[in-house]
């Protein structure tokens, strides 16, 4: 099983991502790092120019470099630059996030992300008839389903990747609540999204913690967190996992991922060591279980 880690959904200042990444190529042991603009292109001139330095220095760590295209796009230049990211004149290998992106790989070999929603093994051997040779599943997608995509995929060589830990991407809008929530618009934001490195906490009208915002995207409140899951995952078919980069100490989540996916050290362990971490920030699994997805479960998959 390898560790994939997605790329940053937030907007983390331009020190903080290159040193995020240095670590990253120097101590954490995933397999692939996911680089790009995800949620706003607004976001992307703050830090593209670095993504080459931070890509050379990826794959000097041993890491493979899949690139990202936009979750959403509505401009012109939004779509321009998807355009220009799958143009294929190099041997990038680019993760579709958008239908136009889908689009513009077509029969080319490419990876499919989680924004996709990619439910069953139908739409599955559809886009992979397209070029699709790995696909990264939406975060509420329930064991059940997971082990007729795992069958299928392995029955047609294709990869299957589960998000394993970080916060669940629940949808993205054509408005930011974000700057909304501010008194601002899309347009005039002025980047307040940066003022919440983990997202912008959500409460219902009672003043219960609920969700999480960041841009144009809404987030769980709680970390997805299925690390005791992994062994079943493996016993599955899964193929990688996936961790959604956070304001934690990522490099000793990756370790404790990678420990359980070698089989050194069984799912309870695994959690527990999680759980040792005193993130402050709830921990969640009922969207693999086939529960309320913001619940943890505390029995065997």
């Amino acid at each position: 099983m390898e560790l994939t880690l997605a790329p940053i959904p937030f907007h983390w200042s331009r020190d903080e991502r290159r040193d995020f990444y240095a670590r990253i190529a120097d101590e954490a042991p995933v397999d692939t790092v996911v680089l790009g603009e995800l949620i706003c292109s607004k976001r992307a001139p703050f830090f593209e120019a670095d993504l080459p330095d931070i890509a050379e220095r990826l794959e000097a760590g041993g890491k493979r470099v899949i690139w990202s295209s936009l979750a959403e796009i509505l401009l012109k230049r939004e779509r321009k630059a998807t355009d220009d990211l799958c143009a294929g004149d190099d041997d990038r290998m680019v993760e579709a996030n958008n239908a136009a992106a889908l689009s513009a790989l077509a029969g080319r070999p490419h990876r499919v992300g989680p924004m996709m929603n990619v439910y069953n093994e139908e739409t599955m051997s559809w886009l992979a008839a397209r070029g699709a040779t790995h696909f990264s599943l939406p975060p509420e997608l329930p064991r059940a389903g997971v082990a007729v995509m795992t069958d299928a995929a392995r029955r047609a060589g294709l990869g299957i990747e589960v998000q394993v830990f970080g916060r669940a991407s629940l949808a993205v809008s054509a408005r930011c609540y974000h700057a909304r929530a501010h008194g601002r618009t899309k347009d005039n934001c002025q980047f307040v999204c940066e003022d919440d490195p983990d997202g912008m906490p959500l409460a219902t009208m009672d003043g219960d913690p609920f969700l999480m915002v960041n841009g144009i995207q809404t987030l769980s409140r709680s970390y997805v967190n299925l690390a005791a899951h992994v062994p079943d995952m493996r016993t599955m078919g899964v193929s990688a996992l996936r961790l959604i980069p956070q304001r934690q100490d990522m490099v000793a989540v990756a370790k404790v991922i990678a420990a359980v996916a070698a089989d050194r050290i069984d799912g309870d362990e695994a959690a527990a060591r999680l759980d040792d971490m005193q993130m402050d920030v709830p921990f969640s699994n009922g969207f693999w279980l086939g529960e309320a997805g913001y619940r943890r479960i505390a029995r065997a998959s």
